[in-house]
């Protein structure tokens, strides 16, 4: 069997390159026959695992080695590996309708005097969504934005809409479509201003929608470095502590810029009541900071006493102390107020929802405003509480579990309705606190709750502050 039946063709019908000739006294044969022995033996070489091959070629008028098989493997795999990413290139489907969604998240103990390095305990709310869609533009207009009222050019948005434009930014860069234009939607459960990280969420809802959109691939740690990145055009130099609750699972304890995950276990619900006053995390911070300077012995022992309070709290909801959690959100909610940072009405729904049978109560967030969180033992409790605190005038209510399992129960029942007829999260069949935003995007401020669902919690992308 001559050589070229070896490589699968006779040896006359191998070619060599128009240069490849040898002058070699000891190769037999017309030069062409002899360039394809040449060229064969480099084939026969790489097949047969040869380590060097000696005979020499004229390259032009310069005699070179032959290169060895590790040379050629190597130039091979160069060449395999540019024509796998040419394929992979032209083989990249176009952008497509993509979706996202994150979920608000609440401060559980800790607001304030976290900026100070105590801890600070965040929970998802995985009930309150926050969605996005991204839709690839194909003429080669301007992409545009449908947000908080506002529906234009993506580009021309207004400075609230500054996360976001920076979310599409890192979003398609990560996903390698770095000019690819879209029309960027979102829609969510829950209202800006109320210290439930809405800008976190509509940032990274809208980077899972743009990578969605690209068909790439993206870990956890991806989302939230690019919504932590959305987060400094926001607020400046944010803790990361809202970017990694707005899309995880678990509650966390963060001090110092350690985050630590924390397995609940306890079968218990937090109420969490809208006050229907948007606050300002940045004045109120402000107002900490000036009292500190002002009253350096007082401020600093209210700060040590709340960090003390969440730092006992994360062993609470690992321990299922539901009792002492409940009193130390009562005494938090004391030393914020003596803090000059809570707000009259939530004064009053905190001290309605311990009426109604809350084991505890106490503002949340950055304060002037916001929302107010409840802890209830069980289902019943926490729908009389919401119940009464609808009563009192509040715009929403939510209820959401603690329980991780019962947490882990109620996603599946909402991404899968038909596995079971009951509802964890929601506030059951009455509805009276499960908000939705509407079409029409119209303000939430100052809406009253009636009938089944409360009057247009509409899409946020803007929160004043990252507590």
């Amino acid at each position: 069997m001559g050589l070229g039946m070896v490589l699968g063709h006779p040896v006359d019908e191998v070619r060599a390159d128009e240069s490849g000739t040898t002058g070699h006294k000891d190769v037999t044969g017309p030069p062409r026959l002899a360039a394809s022995v040449h060229t064969s033996i480099l084939r026969l070489g790489t097949i047969c695992n040869l380590r060097t091959i000696s005979t020499p070629m004229r390259s032009g008028s310069m005699v070179s080695p032959l290169e060895s098989v590790k040379d050629i493997k190597r130039r091979n795999s160069r060449s395999a590996l540019a024509l796998q990413q040419h394929q992979q290139h032209r083989a990249a489907p176009e952008p497509h309708r993509g979706y996202g969604e994150t979920w608000a998240k609440t401060i559980l103990m800790g607001e304030h005097s976290v900026v100070y390095g105590y801890p600070a305990i965040a929970v998802p709310i995985m009930s309150l969504r926050m969605r996005a869609w991204a839709v690839p533009v194909r003429n080669g207009r301007p992409g545009t934005l449908r947000a908080l009222g506002y529906y234009g050019p993506l580009a021309g948005a207004p400075d609230q809409f500054g996360g976001v434009l920076k979310a599409v930014e890192v979003a398609r860069e990560f996903a390698g479509y770095p000019d690819q234009e879209f029309d960027i939607v979102t829609r969510s459960d829950f209202p800006a201003g109320r210290g439930l990280g809405s800008s976190a969420a509509a940032s990274g809802a809208v980077i899972r929608a743009i990578v969605d959109a690209a068909g790439v691939q993206a870990g956890h740690d991806d989302i939230v470095a690019m919504t932590n990145s959305a987060e400094v055009v926001t607020h400046g130099h944010p803790s990361g502590l809202d970017a990694v609750t707005i899309c995880g699972d678990d509650p966390v304890r963060f001090v110092n810029g350690t985050m630590t995950s924390i397995d609940v276990r306890m079968p218990a619900y937090l109420v969490i009541a809208d006050s229907g006053i948007a606050g300002s995390t940045k004045e109120a911070v402000d107002a900490v900071r000036r009292e500190y300077e002002r009253d350096y012995d007082r401020v600093h022992d209210i700060l040590e006493r709340l960090g003390d309070l969440a730092a006992h709290s994360a062993d609470d909801l690992r321990d299922g102390g539901l009792n002492s959690l409940g009193r130390r959100m009562n005494r938090a909610h004391a030393l914020l107020s003596e803090l000059h940072i809570s707000h009259p009405k939530a004064d009053a729904m905190v001290e309605q929802a311990r009426r109604s049978g809350a084991v505890g109560a106490k503002m949340t967030g950055g304060g002037l405003g916001g929302c107010i969180i409840a802890l209830a033992a069980d289902l019943s409790s926490a729908r009389t509480i919401r119940h009464d605190l609808l009563a009192l005038g509040v715009p929403a209510v939510w209820i959401h579990p603690l329980n991780q399992l019962d947490v882990e129960v109620d996603r599946e029942l909402s991404n899968n309705p038909s596995v079971g007829n009951t509802r964890f999260n929601t506030p059951d069949s009455e509805g009276a606190g499960d908000v939705r935003n509407t079409a029409d995007d119209r303000d939430i401020s100052g809406a009253r709750t009636s009938g089944a669902r409360t009057s247009d919690a509409r899409n946020t992308v803007e929160e004043r502050g990252a507590l």
